[in-house]
């Protein structure tokens, strides 16, 4: 009975650990190209069909995986912003670890997510078209415009938070603890009528 439960035990701590890794460990084995010469990122911009996850460090850096360089994809940083973007049918998955981030911009089906906790002086947060993202955030001040079609999942805590919902886009606010909070939901130009979905 105690080899048993010695063994369970043993068998949870093994699945915890697991779990907490299991994005870096599956991808590791993956294809992956670390760009070293990309650093100072203030802004992200992403394009297309990419998969971005985003996480805290005390430097940048950026990796890259399905095969990169013989992909149609464009990663690249001029002036602290770095641009991704890929519009093949198989997403591109990027995972850049940011010291210091002001603004991340994503458009079309781009997707991103949190790794952790992202934490942030100011971040402002825009979301175009059908992108979606999935931010767990430890920030001062947010700034968070959802349009189009768009959808947004935020959750941590902030000091100040600046919500603006386009009438046709998704934003879950459910689990974001905020001192400050003004949201916004913009209503449809010509009929005055908004079918935006705001979770409290």
């Amino acid at each position: 009975m105690k080899k048993s439960i010695l063994t369970l035990a043993i068998a949870i701590v093994t699945v915890l650990g697991v779990s907490q890794s299991a994005f870096a460990g599956n991808k590791e084995r993956e294809a992956v190209t670390v760009l070293s010469e990309i650093s100072n990122i203030n802004k992200i911009e992403v394009y297309g069909n990419v998969e971005l996850y985003l996480s805290d460090g005390t430097t940048d850096q950026v990796k890259v995986y399905n095969k990169y360089y013989s992909e149609n994809a464009l990663v690249q940083n001029k002036n602290g912003v770095l641009t991704i973007s890929s519009y093949k049918t198989e997403k591109l998955v990027v995972w850049v670890t940011v010291n210091n981030l002001f603004n991340l911009s994503v458009y079309d089906n781009a997707e991103v997510k949190s790794f952790g906790k992202l934490s942030a002086l100011e971040l402002s947060v825009n979301l175009y078209n059908n992108a979606s993202a999935k931010l767990n955030m430890d920030a001062y001040a947010v700034n968070v415009k959802v349009n189009d079609h768009a959808k947004a999942d935020l959750e941590g805590t902030t000091a100040e938070a600046d919500l603006n919902c386009d009438y046709s886009a998704f934003l879950n606010i459910s689990n974001l603890s905020s001192e400050h909070m003004v949201k916004k939901v913009v209503a449809e130009p010509y009929t005055g009528e908004s079918n935006a979905t705001v979770v409290l």
